[in-house]
């Protein structure tokens, strides 16, 4: 018995995920990368992922946690989830060699015509796809477990995943279009690297479904609230600052921020 908001929540999943499709698409048709809306919207995604974390899903998970354990048990568990999500990402950067890490994304106008068909390339674009399939694991099951507990946080997720998982999907596709000179292998090699975010759900699912409710969602809650944190300063805004200016990745994480402060006032 599927519990209710099931195919809502492994729908935004989906939707987040194979949205490195669309950063493969920019990148295989467009003639340059348009650095400044990829910086804004870099920064835009660290700005939604981050007042969400901070103003929604900690203090979620905390409430959670203190109604089953008491306020001070309850309260510490939250902070411990919170660092474990923080603990949980670094451990997967640690494991990704530096040189392969999928925060570097190519723009098209890095690599020239007698770059095509190097084997080299070639094993960048595989092992991007492969690091950012282990990537995006995790955050498959965090936007999987807060839609299925709250389905107005799984959007706000699931639109922040997807956004920064389009230059996800430049990684990986660039590079092995420059290799092979096939923009259909570069665009599958792009597509199957997003469904690591549907297959984390599904795993979240049949792991945890027996256990879900009250402290568990506490945990998850704040674990998730870590995990995209981290996202954020490691991933997002470094990348953004290196597309553009400092203030243009500012100015879109403060509309990200603005942006889910007013629709979170609407929907309460």
């Amino acid at each position: 018995m599927l519990p209710d908001g099931f195919f809502l929540a492994f729908s935004l999943t989906l939707i987040a995920g194979l949205s490195t499709g669309i950063g493969s698409t920019i990148a295989l048709f467009a003639r340059r990368t348009n650095r400044r809306m990829l910086c804004l919207a870099l920064g835009f995604s660290a700005g939604v992922m981050i007042y969400v974390s901070m103003i929604e899903l900690l203090p979620a998970g905390r409430e959670s946690l203190a109604a089953a354990l008491g306020p001070a048990a309850g309260g510490w568990a939250a902070v411990a989830a919170f660092f474990g999500g923080m603990a949980v990402m670094a451990c997967i950067d640690r494991l990704v060699p530096s040189h392969e890490n999928p925060h570097e994304a190519h723009r098209l106008e890095e690599l020239t015509d007698e770059a095509r068909r190097d084997s080299k390339l070639m094993r960048m674009g595989v092992l991007s796809a492969v690091a950012i399939a282990v990537h995006n694991f995790p955050e498959g099951m965090a936007t999987f477990t807060a839609a299925l507990k709250d389905p107005r946080l799984g959007v706000s997720i699931a639109v922040a995943v997807a956004i920064h998982n389009i230059p996800e999907g430049i990684a990986v596709s660039v590079p092995i279009f420059y290799a092979t000179g096939d923009r259909r292998k570069a665009f599958w090699w792009s597509f199957l690297s997003g469904l690591a975010e549907p297959a984390g759900a599904l795993v979240a699912f049949l792991i945890l479904a027996p256990f879900l409710g009250g402290p568990l969602y506490g945990v998850l809650f704040a674990l998730v609230a870590g995990i995209m944190v981290f996202i954020s300063f490691d991933e997002l805004l470094p990348a953004a600052e290196e597309y553009g200016e400092h203030h243009l990745a500012l100015y879109g994480l403060v509309a990200g921020m603005a942006l889910m402060a007013v629709t979170l006032a609407m929907l309460i």
